[in-house]
């Protein structure tokens, strides 16, 4: 027996208009159209699937099995042609996100929730991008969006820039490369270095300073907190390099001093990876909007609190 969704549509609307005239109308055909229709289905089911006789139309024993069907069918496949229509109209869809770069989380949050509150229906979920390959994830669909700092040329696959930020040397007041105006690869060498726990290729202090000068510091310490890190920069055990945006709390705080490093600074860029297709949808356009702005609130409000606490100062 071949059973299509108008099959089912067309007992739900006799069942519920009891007579083929108001069913015809319901389902916008000829009364002819659907008598024929009703024909063809029970000469494959073998069986009547209505009482002819019977005012209101009523189905048959056989007709009430169908009408359950459709009853349990048709709801889920109305539910899923409007999710189709939301992902089409770019109001709804999934946004799984990998975020190769660790400190993120400190930015990325405020940015997620203001996205919730303005795409509801919209499926979010985050990966950190540091226990797995992220773009090739990205390429296989696994996740659709990937925070990185290493743009790659790839089929498919857009790289769109964020923001610039400045990986920012961290130590404790005390520490002896406080009094430098900056820091540079040789200050590292008798230096415990902290770090995320992150392959050395992806970390800021290496990829731009310290592999291509060939330094190696004295010891690594991997931690997993940026809290738990500053607490050891604060106590003198480690020096550390951040992202400014992180630093943002503790550059006026009297514990600490940040330095650029090199006398020049070093600048890095964020970018949002997204499949070519979907880089235009609605909420990823947003998504990327909002990660773009939240980064300057944040260093707006760290001037903020700097102004202040000069203020406090004088």
């Amino acid at each position: 027996m071949h059973l299509e969704f108008r099959h089912l549509r067309t007992v739900k609307a006799i069942h519920e208009a009891g007579g083929l005239a108001k069913a015809a109308d319901i389902l916008n055909i000829t009364q002819s159209a659907l008598s024929h229709q009703i024909k063809g289905l029970e000469d494959q089911a073998g069986l009547e699937l209505f009482v002819r006789r019977s005012k209101p139309l009523k189905l048959s024993a056989a007709g009430m099995r169908l009408l359950r069907l459709a009853e349990q069918v048709l709801p889920q496949v109305a539910a899923l042609e409007e999710e189709f229509r939301g992902i089409k109209a770019g109001k709804t869809g999934r946004l799984h996100i990998a975020i190769e770069c660790h400190a993120c989380f400190e930015w990325l949050f405020p940015v997620l929730e203001q996205f919730r509150k303005a795409w509801p229906d919209v499926d979010v979920d985050i990966r950190p991008g540091l226990q797995f390959q992220a773009l090739p994830a990205l390429q296989r669909e696994e996740v659709d969006l990937v925070i990185s700092s290493d743009p790659e040329d790839l089929p498919g696959i857009d790289f769109t820039p964020l923001f610039d930020y400045e990986p920012v040397f961290v130590a404790s007041a005390a520490h002896p490369l406080a009094q430098k105006p900056y820091v540079e690869a040789e200050d590292f060498r008798d230096e415990l270095l902290i770090t995320y726990p992150v392959e050395r290729a992806r970390l800021d202090v290496f990829s731009e300073l310290l592999i291509p000068a060939r330094i190696e510091p004295r010891a690594l310490r991997q931690v997993e907190l940026t809290a738990v890190i500053l607490l050891l920069v604060a106590s003198n055990r480690g020096v550390a390099v951040l992202p400014d945006w992180v630093v943002r709390e503790v550059r006026y705080n009297s514990d600490y001093v940040t330095r650029p490093l090199t006398e020049g600074g070093v600048t890095k860029r964020l970018y949002a990876a997204t499949r070519r297709d979907e880089t235009t949808l609605p909420f990823m356009s947003h998504v990327i909007r909002l990660a773009r702005t939240e980064p300057l609130k944040l260093q707006r409000a760290g001037q903020a609190e700097g102004a202040g606490a000069s203020g406090g100062d004088i």
